[in-house]
């Protein structure tokens, strides 16, 4: 396993990151169903494995997921770099949503609390909140960095205009950056590339990419004309959650055949070779995966300790192009002079 440095900083962290929001506890979910005894096995295999990086969210299963990681984690907490975001309600009471500081530090005490550890390497915020000052935020999430219970802080979901004015707000008052931003990036989901990529270059923002196989298309599960898998999160067309995994299917399905035919020569899964397309993409710090079971966790470390050819970059990077926007498209690509 590779390590990379999270962001702008020196906490290094392993490629690939395991996303446990199908950490439930049992419930029927369309994102998956983990219940204790199997989420103690998947963290196991992933810390053999050297993947120390772990990302939840105080919102999925309302706390569940949290409490499920840390139980896994146990004496091997101080093995791991924990990532956990605040944002969204946890109950119905009018301040307990949002980005205020009333709702970051209660919210943080009680992710804190649920995790049975005493601070969080990574606090992000999971979504942009009209309703409260970036500088309110900010400085609350300053505070809980002083204080120790949060050593790093992220963004996630938020535009390159919203992440670049928290940025410059930082800098003037002299608070605690974003180091890192989670956004949705795969193979057949390039929108990040035209505003937000430049930018986590240009300031050395570390990029996490979530759902890096759109809600698992890019498995090789799902093929033109045949039955939709059974079980599967995309094949219930119904499903809420498809609409934050936004995908052109029909250009999904020529760039599957192409992952298909490289994993063949490098004896890969699709899901691999997609997500090694990712590993190789500038800006990109680690991509965050989950699995079900422990068999999916092993197909997705699969995806490190391995290099696709610069040819074959280059041939998935032109199946999978979609339109420049303007004004991008209008803007030089190399210096005139």
């Amino acid at each position: 396993m590779k390590y990379r440095y999270l962001g702008n900083s020196g906490l290094k962290v392993s490629e690939l990151c395991l996303g446990v929001m199908t950490f439930n506890g049992g419930k029927k979910s369309e994102i998956g169903s983990v219940e204790q005894p199997e989420a103690n096995e998947i963290i196991q295999l992933a810390l053999e494995n050297e993947i120390n990086f772990f990302d939840t969210a105080d919102v999925y299963s309302s706390g569940v997921s949290e409490t499920m990681l840390g139980k896994a984690l146990g004496a091997q907490r101080k093995n791991a770099v924990v990532a956990t975001k605040v944002r969204f309600p946890m109950d119905q009471g009018p301040n307990n949503t949002g980005l205020s500081r009333y709702h970051i530090i209660e919210s943080c005490n009680a992710s804190l609390k649920r995790l049975g550890t005493d601070y969080i390497d990574l606090y992000q915020i999971h979504s942009y909140d009209p309703g409260t000052p970036l500088e309110e935020t900010l400085r609350s999430l300053d505070d809980l960095v002083r204080s120790g219970k949060v050593r790093y802080i992220g963004c996630s979901n938020l535009a390159a205009w919203q992440t670049m004015k928290a940025l410059a707000i930082s800098e003037k008052l002299s608070l605690e950056k974003f180091i890192t931003t989670q956004l949705y990036y795969s193979i057949g989901a390039r929108d990040i590339e035209h505003e937000l990529v430049p930018l986590c270059l240009d300031q050395n923002l570390g990029i996490l990419c979530w759902s890096p196989l759109s809600g698992g298309f890019f498995t090789g599960k799902f093929r033109p004309g045949k039955e939709l898998p059974a079980n599967a999160r995309r094949s219930d067309r119904n499903a809420q959650s498809l609409r934050y995994w936004p995908l052109d299917e029909e250009k999904g399905y020529a760039i599957l055949e192409l992952l298909e035919s490289i994993g063949k020569k490098h004896e890969k899964t699709v899901a691999q070779v997609a997500l090694r397309w990712l590993l190789q993409k500038a800006a990109v710090t680690s991509v965050i995966t989950g699995a079900r079971n422990s068999s999916q966790m092993i197909e997705n470390i699969g995806a490190s300790g391995w290099e696709l050819t610069h040819s074959e970059m280059d041939n998935l990077d032109i199946t999978s192009s979609r339109p420049i926007p303007y004004p991008q498209s209008h803007q030089l690509t190399s210096d005139p002079r």
